[in-house]
């Protein structure tokens, strides 16, 4: 019996239809069959350096206090009260020690000076008339005697005078740069009157705030880093000192970092320090990435070796800019270690290495 030609050609398209499921299906098998366990990883390299612990905190700069040496800032006084008549200095001037810098009222001293001067001269001429009287026979030796007790008592008020003279001219007591100039010209003074400011930009401390917690390691000479501006290359520095009392409004303990002698920095400015308070030389370490934690909360690395990734159980220590410590069975300088793709890779896994 012949079937209907609508029949056949519907069998025919269902026909086609299944070789192409059968097709698809084959396909799908044979790229199942393709898929392996390979993982695209970034890998790091264990290496052995020096790592340090850090404590930070953030500070004043400041001139460094008197101690061993000298201190390196001072206040500028007058010796005697008077009235400023000159300012010789300009804030930001280097001055050296012994230079004036302001001129009290002179003229009541000057005035007494050049008096003392006249009756020393007298005195002398006196003295000098006795003495050859007295060689002659013609004068006494009480009158020799009160005639060089003139002379004497003459030129002791001529010191006196000169010296007030001194005592109005204001000199820098050491050798640094004005830093704050308070008073201008006819203002009066007196002994507590700070005239100026002087700070040997030299000589240099942060005075920072250190919590009380962090204080315990930290020691005189300990190497330490000074942030000044933000983006600038950090400037070495030491623990100077460690004030033994804490304060217990804040919690801190003062904490002074010494600072080069040519640092830039100025009295007044917040910076941020940071102290090494541990080292340790020659350890094994690893970027910071590559240490995850396992099913176990266990911290493993995953190192890599002939194409495959084993997970490694490791002690970790010390961690300093972007490096850890480590410590493991086996562990050695110079493997390489998954650092981006080691969360969550398997214990052992294929893996592709991919370049950085």
């Amino acid at each position: 019996m012949k079937k209907p030609l609508p029949v056949l050609m519907a069998l025919a398209h269902l026909s086609g239809l299944a070789g192409l499921l059968g097709m698809a299906g084959c396909g799908a098998a044979d790229e199942g069959a393709e898929v392996g366990t390979e993982v695209a990883v970034h890998v790091g390299t264990v290496t052995r350096q020096t790592l340090r612990a850090w404590v930070t905190a953030y500070g004043v700069v400041e001139p460094e206090p008197p101690g061993v040496h000298s201190t390196a800032g001072a206040r500028v006084s007058a010796a005697t009260p008077g009235v400023v008549t000159a300012v010789a200095c300009v804030e930001g001037q280097r001055v050296a020690e012994g230079q004036l810098l302001f001129q009290l009222d002179p003229r009541a001293a000057d005035v007494a000076a050049a008096k003392a001067r006249l009756a020393v001269e007298y005195a002398r001429t006196t003295l000098e008339r006795q003495r050859k009287l007295i060689d002659v026979e013609g004068t006494s030796r009480r009158q020799l005697l009160d005639a060089e007790q003139a002379l004497a008592a003459a030129q002791a008020d001529l010191e006196a005078a000169e010296t007030q003279q001194a005592f109005l001219r204001v000199v820098a007591p050491t050798s640094g740069t004005i830093a704050r100039i308070a008073v201008k010209v006819g203002d009066g003074v007196d002994l507590a009157t700070t005239l100026a400011e002087i700070v040997d930009l030299s000589r240099l401390v942060v005075s920072a705030g250190v919590p009380s917690a962090e204080l315990g390691p930290l020691r005189v000479g300990q190497p330490a880093e000074v942030q000044g501006e933000a983006g600038a290359s950090p400037l070495g520095g030491a623990v100077a000192s460690v004030r033994p009392e804490v304060d217990p409004a804040t919690g801190t303990a003062l904490v002074r970092v010494s600072v080069p002698a040519r640092s830039g920095l100025r009295p007044g400015q917040l910076v941020s320090v940071r102290i090494a308070s541990e080292e340790r030389e020659n350890r094994l370490t690893v970027p910071v990435e590559s240490v995850v934690k396992d099913a176990q909360g266990r911290e493993v690395i995953a190192l890599v070796e002939d194409g495959q990734a084993k997970q490694l159980p490791v002690k970790v220590g010390l961690r300093d800019a972007g490096r850890v410590e480590v410590e493991g069975e086996g562990l050695r300088e110079g493997l390489s270690v998954v650092t981006e793709g080691a969360y969550a890779l398997p214990a052992e896994t294929k893996v592709r290495v991919l370049s950085p």
